[in-house]
């Protein structure tokens, strides 16, 4: 090795990266600048229409670049062709060959490459055994199960040996407890592998689950970035706080903040002393949720009217049962305050 050679710890940057459909339309990806790193699971998060799939499919190089670059440990792709790239994509509906065995689904690229018929399987089997499939790789895609063929696509992804896997929603399809089960072996294979993995979602839980750092994506540019356990206890943005779920934005006299709802105190307004952070509300709802209780309320606070969320766990609810129409103080304490940027 070269001790001269700069040393890649980053699997892709982006720099300044930008997709416009339209001359006079706002770009659906907006200059971003990210880098992922080398051995990691990203998660590119956010709602419909916010630019991650876009940028996803700019990397795969299935979308073109309006301007910007792309580079994979260091090396610019932004013009490559998609097959020269060293990434794999793994799309949302599998898109498998319904007329080929599992075996031949995941070997098909190695055919279009000229690799011989026996070597091709050979390694095509190899992947299906890795991926627990070996003993259904002659079975086709109508005889496999969701979760099945999501294994069938990622060994196909897999076979080309690229630097970089990305992911579209690749458990979208699939019933809950499945998915449950499935991205759990997605992290398990991304570190036996130890490939980088993109994977773009829209769902929170999944995205907290899976990411060593997540992407939170809004209107085409980047919010903010950080490990899960960040982005929820520390969101940027009233935004991040209100997408992560798990949060109260609450105007204060100091300015906004946002307060995790299973960190809000609540007792009724006979019981309610001087507290320097409190606002009154009422209860509008009650969701028994097992292991806690989710209380939904009106407030009143600096700017006005607001919705407010409170967790309570299951015992405390018991304990004392809140109905809705019952007027009720909310408090936190200080530290539980986290002030959001404008």
């Amino acid at each position: 090795m070269d001790a001269s050679a700069p040393l890649v710890t980053h699997a892709i940057e982006l720099v300044a990266l930008t997709k416009r459909y339209a001359p006079g339309v706002p770009p659906a990806v907006d200059a971003i600048d990210l880098r992922v790193a080398r051995g990691s699971y990203c998660c590119l998060l956010g709602p419909s229409g916010c630019g991650k799939t876009t940028t996803l499919r700019m990397i795969a190089g299935h979308e073109g670049v309006s301007s910007g670059d792309i580079l994979l440990e260091n090396r610019n792709i932004t013009r490559a062709p998609a097959a020269a790239r060293g990434t794999a994509m793994m799309f949302q509906s599998f898109a498998l060959f319904p007329h080929l065995s599992a075996l031949d689904n995941v070997a098909f690229s190695l055919k279009m490459k000229g690799v011989a018929k026996a070597e091709r399987h050979r390694r095509a089997q190899e992947l299906l055994e890795r991926v627990a499939m070996g003993q259904l790789a002659q079975r086709k895609p109508g005889e496999l199960s969701g979760g099945q063929q999501q294994r069938v696509a990622l060994a196909r992804a897999l076979i080309t040996q690229p630097r970089v896997l990305l992911l579209d929603e690749p458990l979208s399809a699939l019933d809950p407890f499945l998915r449950v089960q499935m991205r759990a072996e997605l992290r398990r294979w991304q570190q036996d592998l130890d490939l980088t993995f993109i994977h773009v979602t829209h769902s929170q839980e999944e995205a907290m689950a899976l990411a060593d750092s997540i992407v939170v994506m809004n209107q085409g540019r980047i919010e903010q970035v950080g490990a899960p356990r960040e982005l929820y206890n520390a969101p940027a943005t009233e935004f991040i706080a209100r997408f992560m779920g798990g949060h109260n934005v609450i105007a204060t006299a100091f300015g906004k903040v946002a307060v995790r709802n299973d960190h809000m105190r609540i007792v009724p307004v006979a019981q309610a002393g001087d507290a320097a952070f409190a606002i009154a509300g009422t209860v509008t709802d009650v969701e028994y949720q097992g292991t806690y209780v989710m209380l939904g309320l009106r407030a009143r606070d600096a700017a006005g009217d607001t919705g407010v969320s409170v967790m309570l766990p299951e015992a405390q609810f018991v304990a004392r049962r809140y109905a809705p129409g019952e007027p009720v103080q909310l408090s936190w304490a200080r530290e539980h305050a986290h002030p959001l940027h404008a």
